[in-house]
């Protein structure tokens, strides 16, 4: 399969993408507090193997051998996240001067490596102490990201020209706070209602918290969205579509395009929203950029006896599927890009994430293998190729993931890295999907070259 290279812009990003949980590590060093997945991933039971993120990939002490490897890659920008806990451990009070400066660093060294830094400041790491004190169902939390916010963007600003105020809130709130399956773990459609209020909410304030600290940003928000499509011609499937695209892409994207909260699925919740006068207009903040994370679509049929928004998942036989047992369907990262681009108005999306997890292993030789990553990346690049052809505004990709790292409730077993990472040595070697993404940034910046 040929992506159509000359479709994207000379200038676009060539990224991979991390999260500062999954990677870094020293959960106890320089000052850090824990957050609610330090206290997640050690209570029994809840990761697969029991494991944990206490060393990770150990990126807080190599990360120059990371930044090597990316320049090893070809990319010319790199999606980070800086960890609340380790910027003010207590989610709010004073700021630890240690832990903002490890960013500090890192963001200077990438610059002088030629990646440009992509921050997010919010990829699930709420500090321990927020959530013993309500966590995102309270509106304190909303408020005090903005002040987390902006003292990043007030230290890293000048340096930082793209920033990302959340990472897949509807997974903070569904699967957080109504599925348990992830940090803080509760099962309470009044909490997660209310907390994914709140994290839209502390979207908006921190757009305006770093449009004030760093007036040059360019800022978005990042969502993992997905194509759904009903199990049948069934009217009850159908609606049950309805209802889960409701739950996992229009919830999200409504509010901060100024349409408001969709009222069909305010029905479905039945959960009063905590609205105050100019909340509407503080979370629908004109962004910069829309993040597109995607990796598989969604098969959903009537469920009225389950969870909100009461559609199951359907399984379609003889389909390709990743070691995560996710469907493969690169068109659907064509549809959502167009969704976006027509829908929605964009007028700038990055791909923020993409990839793909399979069992990887190390051949006798020291290589890795991994013709089906390989095989989803092209297809997806393709696919985004397409999409910008047909007037999709597509500013960047940024492959999921850089490195082997923890996978949240999956633990270390799923393995989504262009570069895998041998967990008790800490050793790096980028795998065949790693050089053949290298092939593809190389190809393009050869074709513009060429142009020029």
């Amino acid at each position: 399969m040929t992506i159509d290279l000359a479709a994207l812009p000379h200038d676009f990003l060539w990224g991979t993408a991390t999260s500062a949980y999954q990677i870094e590590g020293a959960v106890a060093e320089d000052g850090r507090s824990p957050s609610i997945w330090d206290t997640f991933s050690h209570t029994p039971g809840k990761i697969d193997n029991d494991d944990h993120g206490d060393t990770a990939c150990d990126h807080y002490h190599r990360w120059p051998e990371d930044i090597e490897l990316m320049r090893r890659l070809g990319v010319n920008a790199y999606r980070m996240s800086v960890a609340w806990p380790r910027v003010k451990p207590g989610g709010d009070g004073p700021v630890n001067a240690k832990g903002l400066a490890f960013y500090d660093e890192l963001v200077d060294r990438l610059l002088e490596a030629g990646i440009t830094p992509s921050v997010t400041l919010y990829h699930w790491d709420l500090p321990q102490a927020l959530q013993d004190r309500g966590g995102w169902p309270e509106r304190d939390t909303a408020e005090l990201l903005a002040d987390y916010a902006s003292v990043v963007a007030e230290r890293l600003g000048d340096r930082v020209g793209y920033w990302t105020t959340l990472n897949e809130p509807s997974c903070s709130a569904w699967i957080g706070h109504l599925e348990g399956k992830m940090a803080p773990g509760l099962t309470d459609l009044t909490a997660a209602v209310r907390a994914s209020y709140h994290l839209l909410l502390g979207h908006g304030l921190t757009v305006e918290a770093v449009r004030a600290a760093a007036p040059g940003a360019q800022i978005g928000l990042v969502n993992n969205l997905s194509t759904v499509t009903p199990a049948s011609d069934r009217p009850e499937d159908a609606a049950a579509a309805r209802r889960h695209d409701g739950h996992v892409n229009r919830w999200w994207l409504d509010p901060i395009h100024g349409r408001g909260f969709p009222a069909d699925m305010r029905e479905v919740y039945g959960v009063d929203l905590p609205e105050r006068p100019g909340d509407a207009e503080a979370i629908a903040a004109p962004l910069d950029w829309l993040g597109l994370n995607y990796y598989f679509p969604a098969t959903v049929a009537d469920d009225p006896t389950g969870p909100a928004p009461y559609a199951r998942f359907v399984r379609k036989d003889g389909v390709p599927r990743t070691g995560m047992d996710w469907e493969i369907d690169a068109s659907g990262i064509e549809t959502l890009l167009l969704r976006l681009t027509h829908e929605y108005g964009a007028r700038k999306i990055h791909v923020t994430e993409n990839g793909s997890a399979f069992p990887d292993a190390v051949r006798p030789d020291g290589t890795v293998d991994d013709p089906e990553r390989q095989d989803y990346l092209v297809r997806h690049l393709a696919a985004c190729a397409s999409a910008a052809r047909q007037g999709a505004p597509l500013a960047g990709y940024f492959a999921w993931s850089l490195l082997d790292n923890f996978e949240w409730a999956y633990g270390y077993d799923k393995r989504f890295g262009l570069v895998h990472v041998d967990y008790p040595t800490q050793v790096r070697t980028i795998k065949g999907s790693g050089r053949r993404y290298a092939e593809i940034v190389r190809e393009h910046r050869e074709q513009g070259r060429k142009a020029a």
